[in-house]
């Protein structure tokens, strides 16, 4: 409930803001009106943002759509889960990447896609598979993906107005330039402020793979299989995701910082994590250094050993 209320209220801020932004930029085109002006306005910028998303998504990771004859295991799985999660069967894909990972995104219910990675495909057993899937359906079930989707495009408006008012010219270049430096402050706490929205739709994502009938070790095993599989990836080949990790499953970027912290709960060194070892991850102290904390906030994902050992305490959830 607490992570809910801090979610709407975060949401709340961010419409808010982008009401703001367009008065402000209606203002400085000399356009007039009143409060219904603005308001549409402000929808529109989002109404873009909202229809080209997912075809910017297709086009940066490269997605084949494959048929049930194509891949009959992720046709199989993902359709169970869409009937468990009582939500339309989602089109599926492949991306034509070696990066271990999975995503999820669409503009409706009816839009849905789901999409994996040629890397997820080599790394994952079935069960832990079909739990990434869980949690990428969670996704859809919940519509986070949209309003991400949406909301991303706050900070790219800040971003914007701020360059544009400090390097503007005139008699009213010092305005201008107090104008920028104030949009790009507001960049910094919108995009603060958004990466926030996306750390607690993962916390939800992981909840709602488990309510699917996913074991939380299962998918704390995936967790920490893309990590390692993610830190042996080029950083010239992670680079070309950039723009894509907030909608993935981990955060790849990080990959190479989360492998000190995950080497103490694989207590066996199997490559993996069995109920025996998340369990004991349920009442052993996290420590988490300060940079990490500031990695974090910074970061489209919670910290991992965090979202692994809150994992630990999800036995217990019912299903849909």
């Amino acid at each position: 409930m607490w992570l809910k209320l801090r979610l709407y209220l975060v949401m709340t801020l961010l419409f808010g803001i982008i009401y703001a932004i367009a008065i402000v930029a209606a203002n400085v085109m000399g356009l007039g009106g009143g409060i219904y002006f603005y308001g549409v306005l402000a929808s529109f910028m989002m109404f873009i943002q909202y229809m080209i998303g997912p075809k910017m998504v297709e086009w940066s990771m490269h997605v084949k759509y494959v048929d049930e004859k194509e891949a009959p295991a992720l046709h199989r799985m993902v359709g169970e889960l869409a009937r468990d999660a009582r939500i339309p069967k989602p089109r599926i894909g492949v991306a034509r990447t070696h990066i271990p990972n999975a995503f999820a995104f669409g503009r409706w219910a009816k839009d849905g896609r789901v999409c994996v990675t040629e890397g997820i495909m080599q790394l994952l057993d079935e069960k832990e598979l079909r739990a990434v899937l869980a949690h990428e359906i969670s996704h859809l079930k919940n519509r986070d993906v949209a309003v991400i989707t949406m909301i991303s495009v706050i900070p790219m408006i800040c971003w914007f107005l701020a360059w544009s008012f400090m390097f503007s010219g005139g008699r009213d270049r010092g305005n201008n330039v107090l104008i920028g430096i104030a949009a790009f402050v507001l960049y910094f706490i919108t995009n603060m402020m958004v990466l926030y929205v996306s750390r607690i739709r993962e916390y939800y994502a992981d909840e709602g793979a488990v309510k699917l009938g996913s074991s939380p070790h299962h998918l704390a095993s995936a967790l920490y299989k893309l990590v390692y599989g993610s830190a042996r990836i080029p950083r010239d080949t992670l680079k070309q995701a950039e723009g894509m990790k907030a909608f993935f499953v981990s955060d790849p970027s990080r990959a190479s910082n989360e492998i000190r912290e995950l080497s103490q709960i694989d207590l066996d060194n199997s490559g993996t994590i069995d109920m025996n070892e998340l369990m004991a991850l349920r009442t052993k102290p996290v420590n988490i250094s300060s940079a990490d904390k500031f990695m974090e906030m910074m970061s489209t994902h919670p910290n991992m050993l965090k979202r692994i050992q809150r994992l630990s305490h999800l036995n217990g959830v019912s299903a849909y």
